[in-house]
């Protein structure tokens, strides 16, 4: 565990200890690691670079995916999505003058997708998603969905520890 501390003329701030995480388990699991790396290759393709941070940043908001909040907000910016609109994702269905009326169907399916609490997607919603998305594309955003909700339930299981990944660091 390690404390940060900033030092500025004024003041001295003491952060919580970080926490280590519960296992490598990429380190342990190298072989699944991988594929899931390929994977994410994959269902990246055909998708704008934006739109695909924006969902992977609002299913692992959904999922408290500490690690991914971390290296996704900092691909989105490098791929030059604005501050605000990441900022205003936790709260999208109030902000909706944020986004697009793509991008809101993607995040709208994004949720349905990452929460199935009642067991499947809404056909409302996948009607939308399916009038802004051509059909290529909306299997790969079904794909890009799916792929960072198994991140984050690796991230999260491990606890995986934020803070330190560089944008663009896995690309």
């Amino acid at each position: 565990m390690t404390t940060t501390t900033e030092t500025t003329d004024e003041t001295k701030t003491e952060y919580a200890p970080e926490t280590a995480p519960r296992l490598p388990w990429a380190k342990l699991a190298p072989d699944v690691y991988k594929a899931m790396v390929r994977l994410d290759a994959a269902a990246r393709q055909g998708l704008d670079a934006t739109l695909y941070e924006l969902v992977k940043i609002r299913a692992s908001q959904i999922n408290h995916c500490a690690l991914c909040l971390d290296m996704h907000t900092k691909d989105a910016l490098a791929a030059g999505e604005r501050v605000e609109r990441i900022i205003q994702l936790g709260a999208w269905e109030e902000s909706r003058h944020f986004y697009t009326e793509k991008e809101l169907a993607a995040l709208e399916l994004t949720e349905a997708v990452t929460v199935l609490t009642d067991g499947f997607v809404p056909d409302e919603v996948y009607e939308k998603a399916a009038r802004h998305f051509e059909e290529a594309e909306l299997a790969q955003l079904i794909s890009a969905i799916a792929v960072i909700n198994a991140w984050n339930r690796f991230g999260v299981t491990a606890r995986m520890t934020p803070g330190h990944y560089q944008a663009g660091q896995h690309k």
